[in-house]
């Protein structure tokens, strides 16, 4: 009697487990499979509900996909589990030989976002000569794979071992509106000393700077607004270029020191806690905290920065539990050559769901009409906290989402290869996730 019972039971979970299938398989034939512009497109899908430990839809889920900005999803997980709580700013070793300054890559050095600044604090209360390390930077400017026309946009600041004002220059222009006559003003933010060029324009109404790709020679379009700005990406040239932005911050001088062997740190300076800055990189998507971020967790378990040994360390230890190896290349996706599956994205979610409060979890991923899901899901506040991912071709949304019923599910949408644009794609994605709230 009692295995009658037991294979009644299994039958009535599998016919159960089925019918959930079905259902999910309606709605998404609905609405991302039944889209004629998603036709020749690359879809993968997954939704799994971690209480139960199983997925409840799948669709290509275990094919790889170029994740975009969903990368940034692993580089969050890899700084709350290399970084911990706080931001180490700098860290120095005091020997007889005086002060060595370790540069970290703290990204929220003189960034304008962040008014406190323990770092410069520090620096002011030093001697008027320290040393710094300049050769821990053991990668380069660029990550692999990166679009090089890119670098004159403010979206791909080049990466460094000691970051100054985001990495990039602030260009702005102010005219005069009551003397018509009177050409406008141009200046900088922080103040450079770096060539400037004037390119007359008589075609253009709009202000518009472009930077000489491998020099700090910036040429200048007059623009007729009253006011306008943009943020160029500067040349970092290892040290050279924050070094000398900060001369007009701290008064001390730098000599550069080279060494064989990692310097040993004998004390630390941290200057933010740790999701002051992960959540502006995944609220709005920020490629620079992104890199910056990667090649500091790199720094503070290897002693120097290489994105290619940190990745193979996480992916060797506290991401060995992934169920198809990826390939990770950079800290924010801005590269084609990563390659993650959905399932990927789902376990990585899931890993985060166990180790960590939902509520931090909600504090740093973007919520229903927040950051880059601004204007979408707005019947669904509170119920959907997830990461986009936008690429010329490809569109991302990897996160966590509670049912009316009140149940948590884990999901991953990928998609590669589409000709329509993303906001149709990212349509379709809101649908297939507003039937899963409404009926499960």
């Amino acid at each position: 009697m009692k295995n009658r019972w037991l294979l009644l039971l299994s039958a009535v979970a599998l016919f159960s487990s089925c019918s959930v299938q079905r259902s999910f398989q309606k709605k998404a034939n609905a609405t991302i499979l039944a889209d004629s512009s998603l036709k020749h497109a690359h879809i993968g899908l997954a939704v799994y509900d971690p209480e139960a430990g199983s997925y409840l839809y799948q669709y290509n889920s275990d094919k790889y996909f170029i994740p975009a900005s969903n990368i940034k999803i692993v580089t969050c997980f890899t700084a709350m589990q290399l970084l911990k709580d706080s931001i180490p700013g700098i860290q120095y070793r005091s020997g007889s030989d005086g002060l060595t300054l370790i540069p970290t890559g703290d990204p929220s050095f003189l960034h304008p976002d962040f008014k406190n600044q323990p770092v410069i604090d520090f620096l002011k209360r030093q001697p008027q000569q320290l040393k710094i390390v300049s050769n821990s930077f053991k990668t380069t400017p660029f990550g692999m794979g990166w679009s090089w026309d890119d670098y004159n946009e403010d979206y791909q600041p080049e990466r460094s071992a000691l970051p100054v004002y985001g990495n990039v220059v602030t260009w702005v222009q102010e005219r005069d509106t009551a003397d018509s006559t009177a050409g406008p003003t141009i200046y900088s933010i922080p103040e450079v000393n770096w060539k400037l060029k004037f390119k007359p324009d008589l075609t253009t109404k709009k202000f518009y700077v472009e930077r000489a790709k491998d020099a700090n020679v910036f040429n200048v379009t007059e623009g007729k607004e009253p006011k306008a700005s943009q943020q160029v990406p500067f040349v970092t040239n290892q040290l050279e270029a924050a070094l000398e932005l900060l001369k007009d911050t701290v008064t001390t001088e730098f000599n550069l020191v080279e060494t064989d062997s990692m310097v040993k740190a004998t004390g630390t300076v941290y200057s933010q806690p740790l999701d002051s800055l992960l959540k502006p990189m995944m609220h709005r998507s920020d490629n620079f905290f992104a890199e910056q971020l990667l090649l500091m967790a790199s720094q503070q378990k290897l002693g120097y920065f290489s994105e290619s040994e940190i990745i193979d360390y996480v992916l060797k230890n506290n991401l060995k539990i992934l169920p198809q190896r990826p390939r990770w290349v950079d800290g924010s996706g801005l590269s084609r050559y990563n390659l993650f599956t959905p399932q990927d994205f789902v376990t990585i979610l899931s890993q985060m769901k166990k180790e960590y409060d939902v509520k931090r979890l909600q504090a740093i991923f973007p919520g229903a009409g927040q950051g880059t899901l601004s204007g979408l899901y707005k019947n669904a506040a509170g119920s959907v906290y997830a990461k986009t991912g936008t690429l010329s071709g490809v569109v991302a949304l990897s996160g966590f989402v509670t049912t009316s019923k009140g149940k948590t599910l884990i999901f991953s949408f990928l998609v590669n290869n589409h000709r329509t644009s993303a906001s149709a794609v990212r349509k379709q994605f809101e649908n297939f996730l507003s039937e899963i709230i409404a009926k499960n």
